[in-house]
């Protein structure tokens, strides 16, 4: 457990290039997992657990939600509030929340449920949601099926995150029973320099040995040159976006 919420920390120290290199979630996406948690007379009161520099968090707000920030790196919640200011932040993780009892419509979690205790984490966000209130899970994958992405990977290693869905549904515990869960496919266009952006911005990358690093860019280098990202030029990365979401009883 220690190793791994320091593995989750480890990211605030490469917040810009996660900024850079990592994509947005789509927007249909996001409405999906909030759908649940709307009323008639206000807008949902949202909390992004382990928001990063913000990019779930932008998507919920455009949506109309009433949201906060919670991240337990505070580098990365500095970079956070430069791209999403006037958001409150709040420094805690999903299995310790600096929010009230049911006070929330909806907790999303972007990119980061694997990171989490799912037990406690489960409980508390149970904790400060409504009944009725969601719990929303999202992940952006790179799309395999085609050659080029497979290599990437295995370039960079896989996820924590990647390992898990391929197991299946992410875990999530009581008082949260199944839930729904939908895929949404497109791509994203990636230059040399995104592309090494967000190698660099992974688990994996950030702790590896710097020879292991100078292994990785030799080989993602030899990549990029060989499907033609070079210079400004962009090449499309298939992305498949994993959805989740969980009404609390």
């Amino acid at each position: 457990m220690a190793e791994r919420e320091e593995m989750a920390r480890v990211f605030g120290t490469a917040a810009a290039t996660y900024e850079a290199g990592r994509p947005d979630y789509p927007r249909e996406a996001v409405e999906w997992m909030l759908q649940p948690a709307r009323t008639a007379d206000r807008a949902p009161r949202v909390a992004d657990v382990g928001a990063g520099t913000g990019k779930l968090t932008r998507v919920a707000a455009d949506l109309g939600a009433e949201i906060v920030a919670v991240d337990p790196d505070a580098q990365m919640l500095e970079t956070f509030r430069l791209h999403v200011p006037g958001v409150p932040t709040f420094v805690g993780s999903a299995e310790e929340l600096p929010l009230p009892d049911c006070s929330l419509d909806a907790v999303i979690v972007g990119q980061a449920w694997h990171w989490v205790q799912p037990d406690a984490a489960s409980a508390e966000i149970a904790r400060v949601l409504r009944p009725g209130g969601v719990l929303g899970l999202i992940w952006n994958i790179r799309d395999e099926h085609i050659a080029w992405v497979k290599r990437l990977t295995e370039v960079m290693s896989l996820s924590n995150a990647e390992r898990m869905l391929a197991e299946g549904a992410p875990p999530v515990s009581a008082p949260f029973a199944a839930g729904e869960h939908r895929t949404w496919h497109w791509s994203r266009p990636m230059t040399r320099d995104t592309l090494f952006a967000m190698a660099h911005s992974r688990s994996y990358v950030l702790t590896a040995t710097p020879e292991e690093r100078d292994r990785i860019d030799l080989e993602l280098g030899r990549l990029c040159d060989d499907i033609g990202a070079v210079g400004e030029a962009t090449v499309d990365l298939p992305y498949a976006t994993e959805a989740f979401r969980f009404v609390r009883p």
